[in-house]
């Protein structure tokens, strides 16, 4: 891409393929950086468009808009402290007599599709370690 180059609503739409009410949320949100200028001025760039493909890429693996604009501000890696009367939504999954995998649903930014490949993928794995451990 272009280093200089800009867009102008219609043009960004079409680079990443989003309608334009669907940008206009995602800035109004603070996913994405205003526009330069004003009005009929306003134009876009190539930050821009890294920042929406960046949010659609996030949204299709299944990440809430909330925890993109948490990763886009840099505050991914940081621990986040529990508020008293907080609700979470947890996903326990049997693994095996004994074994359980307890997955924080808001940030584990996991599909259910994703969920059911790690289940399918651990379960092997805890029956072979308990086999070559008994002989």
């Amino acid at each position: 891409m272009d280093k200089e180059r800009t867009y102008n609503l219609d043009e960004l739409c079409a680079a990443v393929q989003m309608n334009k009410r669907t940008v206009r949320f995602y800035i109004q949100q603070g996913l994405v950086n205003r526009p330069l200028g004003e009005k009929r001025g306003a134009h876009y760039n190539n930050l821009h468009v890294e920042q929406l493909l960046t949010v659609a890429n996030l949204k299709n693996d299944g990440l809430s808009l909330e925890r993109i604009k948490e990763l886009m501000a840099g505050e991914g890696d940081k621990p986040q402290s529990r508020q008293i009367g907080a609700i979470e939504m947890w996903t326990r999954i049997h693994l095996g007599e004994g074994v359980e995998l307890n997955i924080d649903a808001s940030k584990a930014g996991l599909t259910a599709g994703q969920l059911q490949a790690l289940t399918k993928a651990m379960v092997p794995l805890i029956k072979s370690i308990k086999e070559s451990d008994s002989e």
